[in-house]
């Protein structure tokens, strides 16, 4: 324990730097930099925990005999309970800072994530469900951990950097989950029909010790943590918070910034959620050629987020807050035609080059969001976080809705008219109506991003906080 305080407190002899004015990978003994890090690494184990049952569903459904709406259900589930603990967490992390937040949101969130492995009905794995969801709020404070240790001129690329880096959690279980699952298997621990529970627990002990690691070894800003700080006078006490989470719920770019979020963010969920049965369906390819198509989507994330926020920074040095806004708004609607022109493609190589167009744009799009949060009230970014990020499991609850509502009525309705087919027929034109909905519904998707891309120009902000940025940058050239 004595070795163990020596360590932390040599960690901490920096942490009096102010923030870091470029993103220096490497540079690990400078407070900003090693917060990215172990905040992009804690973010990465909520994804890869949050979405780590999903390459198991089918022994799940064997397991404990999941309808096809239980299925469906739990899929939703899984980003409805995102939603409410996005919004909480956001004035969590303006009240008590990231770094409490993060260690009680990690330790908490595994339990769920543990018991999931233990459970024996339908309902105790939907009720899991939902309440593995709550550590998809890791985003949040993910963004407002980096934005209090970064500079006003690369806090886009470094949110964006930090949130692509982790959303590759939701890809890499695709991988990494079967390997634990072999894992287990070949130590003699479990059979394969019950692998994934252990899988599961094993995800949930990692995200549990995970919360140990960021308590000790984070602070909230580059100047210490929130609770010297405000001792010391340095922040605002909680009185004020309560005001400036009231201006947040009255600024009308907050609230456009949350549909911007739910036509990019949310709508990646959703596509990739159900891309693999669209793709099987449509071009009649195998679950582990889709899988492997959906799993090349997910990996951009490595750098397509990030590029989205170095633009929105570039964009912004050379037009101020407004020039953000306006990369913003193009990439959006570029989604939105890249998504409406994919649905209607069926020739394979076209649709993966533009499938590959959307996951750029998509996860661009994200990047380009978060390079103008921090810029509309640097007194509540938590807040403003919150409430945008739960914008993106919002979409995502609409989109899966809608699909889910236009594929089931024309299933039902193919299976319908086909009854007394042999069983290859009805299920061939199941795929098909499937099929048929299914993109029907990606083009209704993609003209809602372009109307919300084209809403997004009323984003606005004051001659003072663009003179502000201007001053902040100008301040930061001289002193480089």
């Amino acid at each position: 324990m004595c070795s163990f305080g020596f360590i932390y407190e040599e960690l901490m002899t920096d942490y009096k730097d102010q923030k870091a004015t470029k993103l220096s990978l490497l540079k690990f003994n400078n407070v900003s930099v090693r917060t990215f890090w172990i905040t992009s690494i804690a973010f990465f184990l909520c994804f890869f925990a949050w979405f780590g049952i999903v390459p198991f569903m089918p022994d799940v459904v064997r397991d404990l005999g999941l309808t096809p709406d239980q299925k469906w259900n739990s899929i939703i589930l899984a980003v409805s309970g995102t939603v409410f603990a996005r919004l909480l967490i956001g004035k969590l992390c303006d009240k008590y800072g990231p770094r409490l937040c993060y260690t009680w949101l990690l330790m908490l969130g595994s339990l769920p994530v543990i018991l999931i492995g233990f459970v024996q009905t339908p309902i105790q794995f939907l009720i899991c469900r939902l309440f593995i969801g709550f550590i998809g709020a890791s985003f949040v404070i993910t963004q407002v951990h980096t934005t209090l240790m970064f500079a006003s001129s690369i806090v886009g690329t470094a949110n964006a950097t930090s949130a692509g880096w982790g959303n590759l959690g939701g890809g890499a279980n695709r991988l990494g989950m079967p390997i634990i699952a072999a894992a287990v298997v070949s130590f003699g621990i479990a059979n394969e029909a019950n692998a994934w529970r252990y899988s599961m627990i094993i995800a949930g002990v990692i995200c549990f010790a995970m919360g140990i690691i960021y308590y000790f070894f984070t602070t909230d800003t580059p100047k210490g943590n929130f609770r010297e700080l405000k001792a010391n006078g340095d922040m605002p006490k909680a009185k004020k918070d309560q005001v400036g989470f009231k201006e947040v719920l009255k600024d009308y770019r907050v609230w456009i910034l949350f549909l911007v979020y739910a036509a990019c963010f949310g709508i990646e969920l959703t596509v990739y959620g159900t891309m693999d049965d669209y793709l099987q369906n449509t071009f009649q390819l195998s679950r582990s050629m889709a899988g492997n198509i959906v799993l090349s989507f997910a990996l951009m994330n490595i750098f397509a987020r990030t590029l989205g926020g170095a633009l929105g920074d570039k964009f912004g040095r050379l037009k101020g807050l407004r020039g953000r806004v306006l990369f913003l708004v193009l990439i959006l609607a570029v989604e939105g035609i890249v998504l409406c022109a994919f649905s209607s493609i069926t020739y394979l190589p076209l649709a993966i080059v533009f499938l590959i167009a959307f996951s750029l744009s998509v996860q661009m799009a994200e990047g380009a969001t978060f390079s103008v949060v921090p810029f509309i009230n640097k007194k509540a970014i938590g807040s403003i976080s919150g409430i945008v990020g739960a914008g993106g499991n919002v979409g995502a609850f609409l989109a899966a809705m809608l699909l889910k509502s236009k594929s089931a009525i024309a299933e039902k309705t193919a299976i319908l008219i086909n009854t007394g087919e042999s069983q290859e027929v009805i299920n061939a034109a199941q795929a098909s109506a499937s099929s048929a909905a299914v993109s029907s519904g990606f083009l209704i998707i993609g003209i809602a991003i372009i109307c919300t891309s084209i809403l997004a120009l009323t984003i606005k902000f004051s001659l003072d906080a663009e003179n502000k940025v201007v001053k902040d940058v100008s301040g930061l050239q001289v002193s480089n």
